[in-house]
């Protein structure tokens, strides 16, 4: 699976990386720093996975995701925020993320989330 991960934050982006490069079937694709560079970076890598953080400078999380999901409907989009209440949920989902997890509550559960999506044959690995 190819992802890319996006988040203005250095510590979680790096601590993302490691958390991702560590799984089998897994490449980090891009690593971005705000929403402008992770819509460009999805329009040009095309990857399986965008793991996004809701709040960026430039377009937020849910921006991009609204942006992407004119053209994509394939690519799994997941939303992270230190905000997870019903507001940002249900603009998660009506933008059109697939998975909308809190990073202070769901953050370590992202690699059994990956791997269960792999497993299930949605995405397939970059090994395959």
């Amino acid at each position: 699976m190819r992802v890319i991960i996006a988040d203005d934050s250095k510590i979680i982006l790096d601590r993302l990386h490691q958390m991702l490069v560590s799984m089998v079937g897994v490449e980090v694709v891009k690593k971005c720093s705000n929403g402008t560079e992770a819509l460009a970076a999805l329009h040009q890598l095309k990857p399986d996975m965008a793991i996004l953080d809701n709040k960026m400078p430039g377009l937020n999380g849910i921006d991009v995701i609204k942006e992407i999901r004119k053209e994509d409907q394939k690519v799994k989009l997941m939303l992270l925020t230190f905000y997870a209440n019903s507001y940002y949920s249900k603009q998660a989902m009506d933008a059109g993320a697939d998975y909308f997890l809190s990073k202070s509550e769901d953050f370590d559960k992202i690699p059994e989330l990956i791997a269960g999506i792999i497993r299930h044959g949605s995405i397939h690995s970059y090994k395959d």
